[in-house]
Order: structure tokens, then sequence, then C-alpha cells
């Protein structure tokens, strides 16, 4: 991984009063390049190919200028080219995922947030290390050779929702296993999925006060998960069964959420849970991250999964959510990614969001 000394000599030579704000053309771009325009930060586009046209379609965020490459693998080439431009790179679960996270950790350009995060979120085993050490309550694992009752898949790493799968046995999981594939097998929690969109400012000292900075939730979601959500109306489990249908779990889209307002200090105690363990371990978690969570009817909550990055589940808020309008009206994540790195420019402190 690129030192934290090399990223602050690239930095050095920057001009803090014309930063521009970089990213892949996808994910969760358009709400990036929209908050940074609103907080007057240039804006540059790196696509694969030729430019999206849908781009075109909405003005207010198509990047003020774009960057090609011929693939993911060549973002590497164009290091110096951003650097040029006083670029800072904001990742997203698309951008790491294809670029690959070994690739990432050694992209010699400025980047907002923690890369150190990339070896515990990345890795299942590890993830639940510091979860679990933040005191998080989390599916158990199962053995799959004493699968009891239905366990949740999944594959290792940001896939958007491919290749997770429910089994029943173990006579099922070996049906649909991948066993060239890194996996966790979880218990399957029955209740409503939430996902809690945080963020985490080591910089600013006015909030939800932690050991060090403070705590925002700027928003919740719920995922649109294709087949999974329609399957069942064409039959029983059973039904489906026999007729050679399993659901799937591939992210389609995203349904806005709020929690009711007593379960607030618990979702806040969670986010406050895992930055606090993030600091002891790798010296913290920066800027956007999300925690997928299902809350059952004992209204426990159960921490399934960490995004130590911005979600698509944002996308839903370009123009502030219930949450964020309580905050400053007109928040986005995007706008307050751009925001915290204006503030770390003003005041000498980019060292500390930046790696």
């Amino acid at each position: 991984m690129i030192s934290k000394q090399q990223i602050s000599e690239i930095l050095s030579k920057y001009d803090l009063n014309d930063l521009a704000i970089a990213t892949v053309c996808s994910h969760s771009s358009l709400q990036i390049f929209d908050g940074a325009r609103k907080e007057g930060l240039r804006t540059i586009g790196i696509c694969v190919g030729q430019p999206p046209r849908f781009y075109d379609a909405f003005p207010k965020a198509k990047p003020d200028e774009y960057i090609v490459v011929e693939s993911y693998s060549d973002i590497p080439k164009i290091a110096e080219e951003l650097v040029s431009k006083n670029a800072i790179i904001i990742p997203h679960g698309s951008f790491v995922e294809y670029m690959g996270t070994e690739s990432f950790a050694e992209l010699a350009v400025p980047t907002f947030g923690n890369r150190a995060v990339l070896e515990w979120e990345s890795d299942r085993d590890k993830e639940r290390e510091w979860l679990e050490g933040a005191g998080i309550h989390m599916p158990k694992i199962v053995d799959p050779e004493k699968i009891e009752s239905p366990v949740m898949v999944k594959y290792h790493g940001a896939k958007g929702g491919r290749g997770f799968f429910i089994a029943k046995d173990y006579e099922e999981f070996k049906q649909y296993i991948d066993p060239n594939e890194k996996h966790t097998v979880q218990e399957f929690i029955v209740g409503t999925r939430y996902y809690l969109h945080f963020f985490y400012s080591p910089i600013r000292e006015e909030g939800y006060k932690l050991s060090e900075g403070i705590l925002e939730m700027l928003s919740m979601d719920r995922r649109v998960e294709s087949n999974a959500d329609e399957i069942f109306r064409l039959g029983s489990p059973k039904e489906l069964e026999d007729a050679g249908i399993h659901p799937t779990y591939v992210v389609t889209g995203n349904v806005p959420l709020v929690a009711r307002e007593s379960l607030l200090p618990r979702i806040f105690s969670l986010g406050e849970k895992v930055v606090e363990e993030s600091l002891g371990l790798f010296g913290g978690m920066i800027g956007p991250f999300c925690l997928e969570t299902v809350f059952t009817d004992k209204l426990e909550i159960k921490v399934f999964e960490i995004s130590a990055r911005i979600v698509a589940g944002t996308n839903l808020y370009t123009s502030g959510s219930p949450y964020s309008d309580m905050i400053e009206e007109d928040l986005s994540t995007g706008k307050r990614i751009a925001q915290e790195i204006k503030l770390g420019a003003r005041t000498g402190k980019l060292d500390l969001i930046l790696s």
C-alpha cells in the first residue's frame, strides 16, 4: 500500500485553492459530482471507453472533464495526469471492486478516506473481527456440514449481491457453492433490512462527539434485489423449489427508509462503536460508511456487513434526506464529502482525511 508519507509529498505540491474531485463514472458518481459542484470544486470523470451519454441528461452532475481509459486496470497509468490537475480521488464500491483492492491501494493519487480499511473490509473474517471487537451483534457463523436452518452464503468483496444464496441444508450448499471463491456462511436473520448511512469526520468538532471528531447519520435505505423481492408472487417457496426457481440477490435499486425515532440512540451507538474500534485497529475509518443491518421484531439490530465508503443507497438523497435536512438543507453524502475536503484544505488538515 502506498504510504502516508508518499501521499503527503504529492499533496504538498497541490494548489489547495484549485482542487478537483475525481471518481469513476459509475455507482454514486452523479451525486459526487453534483455535491462537488455545489461546493465550488472542479470535477473529473474517469470512464472506460467513451464517456457515458446519460451524463448529458444531468448537466448539474456532469463532470467538468473526462479522462478516458481502456480498462479499469489502466487507471494507475493516469495517476500523474490526475496529480497534475490537483485531483482527489473519491472511492466508491464499483471503483474499488473493478480496479481491484491491491491496485487501488497502490494508486499514487491522494484519496479521500483511509486506505488501510481495505484490508479489514474486503476480508469477511477480518471484518467480523473488527465488528465483533466493537461489541456489534452479528449473525452467527455456521459450519456448512451442520446447517439445520436457512443460512446466507456470501462471497468476499463487493459484488452488488451477485452470487449470494440461501441454503437450507448441506446438500443444497454443495449444489450451489463455488469452492474456488472465498465465502462465509451465516445464519439467516428474519427481519427488515436497513442500510444505515453514516459519516465520520475526524476534523469537525460540533455534533455527536466521539473520542476524536464527530459522527453523523445522513440517511437510510433498503435495497431492491432481483429476483428475491418479487419471486414469491409466483407461488409458495415449495412451489418455486419444485419449479426449479431460486431467489437471487442482485441489487437493482434502492428504496428510502426512516427508522422509529426511539431506535436512533441504538443506531448511533452502532456507528460510534464501529468508528472507535477502527481508530484502534488501523487509525480510523474516515468519511462515509454504511452498516448493513437487519432489524428484528424484537427490535434487535444485527449487523451483517459494513461498507467503508459511499454506498449507492445514498443516491436516493441527492437533495437531502429526512435526517441530513436536520443538519443542513440539501445535504447529500456527495456534498458532505466535498465539504470535508474544503474544510481540510482551509484548516491545514487534509493529511488527516486523505491517504
